[in-house]
């Protein structure tokens, strides 16, 4: 028995999400189908981000385990013949049997992207969350600037997703406002993220951007640990999981 990662990267627009749901499709389960028609048996992977309806990844880590004497760095050829075009193997390779992409310490990168125009353009609508309003880019990035440092997320945690003996604090290394042309790009890196956090933030930089809030008002949020002191949740399609690190393994997996 042998452990191979692969590295996924998918157009989140067609699946509900990433984890299997019984009534969904998933790329998770697209996934699995994949593997178990390659190797004739049974299939389980596990992913390190559990992403949502809607929302992109370019390097979702996945592993699972294996029989079969193919080398590692081999699947990826032999799984990108089997998927759809909308789901693509990056890398493939060989891991240790104990390295486990979710109970394993990581630094992860999201991107949020926001076209700010007078008009929607079609070709982006999949990609990013159209906004017609003026936004005040100088703001929210002052207003993310308050997310980084260690803090207690709560206020940034899906309501319907409250576990009292789960922590909410979480580390954010960094978090960064670029435009170029008419994209705004919200790029946080961090220690981990809760249910929804980095949608909610977004929604909040956005009230910020539009002037109902105040840049300062994000210090506040923090500190009330009240869902209900945020922003909404900015809708999927402007969320792409960019980047997965494991500190630890880093010497031994590239």
């Amino acid at each position: 028995m042998k452990r191979v990662k692969l590295i996924v990267a998918y157009d989140g627009t067609n699946y509900s999400g990433w984890q299997i749901q019984p009534n969904a499709l998933t790329v998770q389960q697209v996934l699995n189908e994949a593997l178990e028609d390659l190797l004739k048996e049974k299939v389980t992977t596990i992913g390190a981000s559990r992403t949502d309806t809607g929302v992109h990844a370019r390097c979702n880590v996945v592993v699972f385990d294996t029989e079969a004497r193919m080398p590692g760095n081999k699947f990826s050829y032999a799984l990108n013949t089997r998927l759809p075009e909308d789901i693509r193997i990056q890398s493939s390779e060989e891991v240790p049997p104990e390295f486990h992409p979710r109970f394993t310490e990581t630094v992860k990168t999201y991107e949020y992207k926001i076209l700010n125009r007078r008009f929607p353009d079609p070709t982006r609508r999949l990609y990013s969350l159209f906004c017609y309003y003026r936004l005040d880019t100088e703001a929210m990035r002052k207003a993310a600037e308050y997310l980084v440092g260690e803090h207690d997320f709560r206020s940034f945690q899906a309501s319907g997703d409250i576990d009292p003996n789960r922590s909410t604090v979480r580390t954010i290394y960094s978090a960064d406002l670029t435009v170029e042309d008419e994209m705004i790009t919200f790029r946080i890196t961090g220690s981990g993220f809760l249910y929804h956090m980095v949608r909610i933030i977004a929604g909040t930089l956005l009230e910020i951007g539009r002037g109902v809030l105040p840049p300062e008002v994000m210090k506040d949020i923090i500190e009330a640990k009240d869902r209900s002191k945020a922003g909404p949740t900015a809708p999927p399609q402007g969320l792409t999981l960019m980047e997965i690190r494991y500190p630890e393994w880093e010497k031994d997996i590239d």
